[in-house]
């Protein structure tokens, strides 16, 4: 363990202590900070597993965005296969209406981890993200471990991360509790049919849906329309 990186991280965050501390007395916080940075240096050392690339719509990001932002994501670090690097894509985007959306796509060997959140502090979003990109981690893990208990081996999907037992870390929040898994309840068969981008949205208009699955005419290929949260169309190709 680097022990100049070990005090320097926790007089950092001693000072800019998460939003989630902020009520409990400065003792408290460097007990738990302690912890986390403890068993985050045992486990990866120096060693930087998550590169962050920020992007900024419509908002300028500031050095103290983009490191409360590098703060809050790199707590998934302690979940994540110490062998392997991963990019942390982030984009902030201002509305004029003074909210702030937040998204954080994390792309795995066997799992695409992704969430979003808006709200009217920027702050506030990334910490709400961060929470939801460490119950995707949980719950993936919790599936995956019940399956393999039940068919008799290591999945390969869980190579993705390394055990971690919650109670060990100091600011761990409860598992989440096991599922009964997916249950699919209804079973579609489509036939498509050759149409370009833009029939295939008047066709999914016509329809009342919120998306809609074609076949290119172009490339022959299976692709959808879907209409985004702002009312914009896109649109998901396929390659062969």
């Amino acid at each position: 363990m680097n022990v100049n990186a070990f005090f320097f991280c926790y007089q950092y965050v001693t000072i800019y202590l998460p939003i989630g501390y902020r009520n409990e007395s400065l003792t408290a916080c460097k007990i738990k900070i302690l912890g986390i940075l403890s068993y985050k240096f045992s486990q990866t050392g120096d060693r930087i597993m998550l590169e962050f690339k920020v992007r900024g719509e419509n908002i300028e990001i500031t050095d103290a965005m983009s490191e409360y932002i590098e703060k809050r994501i790199s707590r998934l670090e302690r979940y994540l296969n110490t062998e392997a690097s991963y990019i942390a894509r982030v984009n902030v985007r201002s509305y004029k209406e003074g909210t702030f959306k937040t998204e954080v796509t994390i792309q795995l060997p066997y799992l695409l981890l992704r969430a979003e959140d808006t709200q009217t502090d920027m702050y506030q979003t990334v910490d709400f993200v961060s929470d939801k990109l460490e119950r995707q981690i949980r719950k993936y893990k919790t599936k995956v471990n019940r399956k393999s208990r039940e068919k008799g081996y290591k999945g390969l999907a869980n190579t993705d991360f390394m055990a971690v037992d919650p109670t060990t870390v100091a600011d761990a929040r409860e598992a989440e509790p096991e599922d009964d898994g997916i249950e699919i309840v209804r079973k579609k068969h489509v036939d498509l049919k050759p149409m370009d981008a833009e029939e295939a949205v008047l066709q999914m208009e016509l329809l009342g849906h919120e998306f809609f699955i074609f076949q290119d005419a172009e490339t022959d290929l299976p692709a959808v329309v879907y209409k985004r949260r702002d009312g914009k169309y896109a649109l998901l190709d396929t390659v062969d």
